[in-house]
């Protein structure tokens, strides 16, 4: 018996066939538009790793209050979702701190004004004052600064750093002589001891804000009494040596009852001050001062430190320069959000305009509903930022509130629907949310800077993509 030869396949009918056909064509249609958005994923997701920035702040011992204050400004970054991190690099001291700073090792520091000051170091705050007090026993007032140099004195302070400071004000040689007449006094030692032992002058050299809450003066002055006395030279010393500042110690700062001092006291002092590399961006220098001054509560230490932070001093002849992003941003003198970011979004719009046309064409031909064009959401965006910029009071943000709110509740229900493609989401995304952010600082700038005071005056803000 022979083998039968195999019958041929049936043809396939002729609708079966167009199916056939139409499913291959949605297969290809389909692996194209994965393909796309994939691409597309990528190009944001480098993007997003382009614009966030992580940042070396160098300190000294973990314990210490240059450390504690890192680890505030890490926590307000983090909790207002700045693009910015912090990665705190710690060191056995602060001076080895500054020294990887000034290797470039790290991109912020703390320093005191005695510090040495490495060269590339702008500021970006003022974070605290160390205030210079000279102490004699009971009513001996020491008459003038060169009756001080006179004395044998205690410092207290900040060990080695405080007593060479003391040294070097005074003018007092580095010799076994300068060792006995200036020495550090052992922590913890009340000043009524001190004054017992020999001295003829105590100064303390102390962050102000514990001079504040430190009743011990209080206590001593009740004791056995003190008095406080003004440097005379204190404008002098500033105007010779730049890392001085001229302080004052106010009425009653030391003791209530009694109080002293009984008037206000002129004094010399240090600055504390955040610092960073002078090659670090505007931008993010400006975002930094923002967040550190709209966030001043967040930063105090529970010893006081930081508890008055101020904009770093913007003049050229400062002893410390401020970093131009900082002082931009103190002087209400950068790019407004269409200068900075205007070009972005345009080509952002186009593209999402081609891509959502694509889109919209493929999508059409497959299922035969064509979603609505997710490149007029993000025009009707960028014309809100660009009528965001002529905003002349608050009522008219709240309008233009309103209408972004309004595109983005339109966009929330096309999605749900499919009436919207989420093909380009991820640019209407950062349209919204860099326009949102924008109004709620113009808003803030105008609480302020009321526009009838100043009305030229544009508002910045730092790229948070």
């Amino acid at each position: 018996m022979s083998a039968e030869a195999p019958s041929p396949a049936p043809a396939l009918p002729p609708a079966r066939a167009t199916v056939v056909k139409n499913n291959r064509a949605q297969i290809v249609i389909f692996s194209a538009l994965t393909l796309l958005l994939t691409a597309a994923t990528v190009w944001g997701g480098q993007i997003w790793l382009r614009n966030s920035e992580t940042l070396v702040f160098a300190v000294g011992d973990q314990n210490g209050p240059e450390a504690k204050f890192a680890a505030k400004l890490a926590t307000v970054l983090k909790n207002n979702s700045s693009r910015l991190r912090l990665k705190i690099a710690t060191n056995p001291d602060n001076a080895k701190a500054l020294a990887q700073f000034d290797r470039r090792d790290a991109n912020l520091a703390i320093l005191r004004t005695d510090a040495k000051v490495p060269p590339r170091a702008r500021a970006l705050a003022i974070l605290e004052h160390d205030v210079v007090l000279v102490l004699s026993p009971g009513d001996k007032k020491i008459k003038s600064f060169a009756e001080l140099k006179k004395k044998r004195i205690a410092v207290v302070g900040d060990g080695d750093n405080s007593v060479n400071f003391v040294r070097s004000a005074l003018e007092i040689a580095d010799n076994p002589d300068a060792a006995q007449r200036v020495q550090p006094a052992p922590p913890g030692t009340p000043i009524d001891r001190l004054f017992a032992s020999g001295f003829g002058a105590v100064i303390a050299i102390e962050h102000a804000s514990k001079f504040i809450k430190d009743k011990s003066y209080e206590q001593f002055a009740r004791r056995s009494g003190f008095t406080l006395n003004a440097i005379d030279a204190a404008k002098a010393l500033a105007r010779k040596y730049p890392a001085i500042s001229e302080e004052t110690v106010s009425k009653g700062m030391l003791s209530a009852s009694p109080a002293i001092p009984d008037d206000d006291v002129d004094t010399i002092g240090l600055e504390w001050l955040l610092v960073a590399q002078s090659r670090m961006s505007s931008t993010t220098a400006a975002e930094l001062a923002r967040l550190i001054y709209e966030n001043k509560s967040e930063l105090v230490l529970a010893d006081g430190f930081a508890s008055k932070i101020e904009p770093a001093e913007t003049d050229k002849d400062a002893f410390i320069v401020a970093h131009q992003g900082a002082a931009e941003y103190i002087n209400d003198d950068t790019k407004s959000f269409m200068d900075r970011y205007s070009d972005v979004l345009y080509l952002a719009a186009a593209a999402l305009s081609v891509i959502g046309s694509i889109f919209a064409a493929i999508y059409t031909k497959v299922t035969r509903v064509a979603p609505r064009k997710a490149s007029e959401l993000a025009a009707a965006i960028l014309e809100i930022g660009e009528r965001m910029q002529h905003a002349t009071c608050i009522d008219h943000l709240d309008q233009l509130q309103d209408e972004l709110e309004a595109i983005l509740r339109r966009a929330v229900v096309g999605l749900r629907d499919g009436s919207v493609s989420s093909d380009g989401l991820d640019t209407f995304k950062l349209g919204y949310e860099l326009v949102r952010d924008e109004i709620a600082l113009r808003r803030d700038h105008f609480k302020r800077h009321p526009p009838a005071q100043d009305d030229n005056v544009v508002v910045v803000k730092a790229a948070n993509a």
